[in-house]
């Protein structure tokens, strides 16, 4: 079997989208968002209701130092309920690797070059994520992935998965073929039924091609030096936009209904209103591979089917 470990995903990583990943074969994960603790420990209790199979947390720490006490009190609830821990978007830090490991949860850390792979692996992970820049979202990657993944293969002893750029079977036999233990993907999972994304960002998705992404810092409200990659669209929409508040949409962290302004940081999902297209669309250059709204299970099968094929093909 293949590993497929799920990205972050901000608010699309729900309960039902984990659930049917890891009952497919493949890892799911919840985004912790900032939310209560008691809101994350409901939301792993409703995927544990869902399936037996392996899910994690993800937890996106860009201001580590001043959130350390609460990021705790989120790790202390997932570490004994989720079989990974996931951290991204911060040095590789050895004192939440130990929390996560003493609730009895692995570890892996989405890292973004050499350097910070050999950090990952000393500060005690089980498993690193190699993200090049070709990736969605928020990208820690400056260079190729399989530049990056030559880097960090030889320079860890610990699984490495491969992030940035995969979308279909072909894509994920030619990271295994270099040498990647697994691969996570984000984009191809946001056109899945369960991610709950919004209508008007899954067309979006299914009508664009690697060329209409963009690696850009222009959606920095809320979370500014943080280079993401985006569709083009979405940036020429917010651009022309007249006005601060483009939307509404519900936040776990607030619990209610919260503005969207102009250029923030977000993602929008069924429940987001307003000018969704002038919102940030993520899409990896994997982007292609999205051909259509499909259950989690079918994505995760098509791309195992598709890849073994291919590597007996090639073997």
């Amino acid at each position: 079997s293949v590993p497929i470990q799920q990205a972050g995903m901000g608010s699309l990583a729900n309960p039902k989208l984990a659930g049917a990943i890891a009952n497919a074969g493949g890892q799911g994960m919840v985004s912790w968002n900032g939310m209560p603790p008691a809101v994350l420990a409901a939301q792993l209790d409703e995927v544990r209701r869902q399936t037996q199979g392996v899910i994690g947390v993800n937890f996106l720490v860009p201001d580590l130092e001043e959130e350390r006490e609460y990021i705790c009190q989120g790790l202390e609830v997932a570490a004994t309920r989720a079989n990974v821990i996931d951290f991204f978007w911060a040095d590789p830090d050895a004192s939440l690797v130990d929390r996560a490991h003493a609730g009895g949860a692995l570890v892996s850390w989405q890292v973004g070059s050499r350097a910070e792979a050999v950090a990952a692996a000393d500060a005690g992970c089980d498993v690193i994520i190699a993200q090049g820049i070709e990736a969605g979202g928020h990208v820690r990657g400056q260079v190729g992935l399989l530049a990056l993944l030559d880097q960090i293969i030889e320079a860890v002893d610990v699984p490495v998965l491969a992030a940035g750029g995969i979308g279909t079977g072909r894509d994920l036999a030619a990271v295994l073929a270099a040498g990647a233990d697994g691969v996570r993907l984000g984009t191809r999972f946001v056109a899945a039924e369960e991610a709950g994304a919004h209508p008007t960002y899954v067309k979006a998705l299914i009508a664009a091609e690697a060329e209409d992404t963009v690696y850009t810092e222009v959606f920095s409200v809320g979370w500014p030096d943080a280079p993401h990659r985006c569709l083009r669209a979405a940036i020429e929409a917010a651009t022309a936009f007249e006005g601060d508040v483009v939307g509404e949409r519900f936040s776990a962290y607030h619990g209610k209904r919260m503005p969207v302004h102009r250029f923030q940081s977000m993602t929008a999902t069924q429940d987001t209103t307003g000018h969704i297209e002038a919102m940030p669309l993520w899409a990896g250059e994997s982007v292609g591979g999205v051909k259509r709204l499909q259950p989690a299970a079918e994505i995760v099968t098509e791309l195992v089917e598709e890849a073994e094929k291919l590597l007996r093909r090639w073997a």
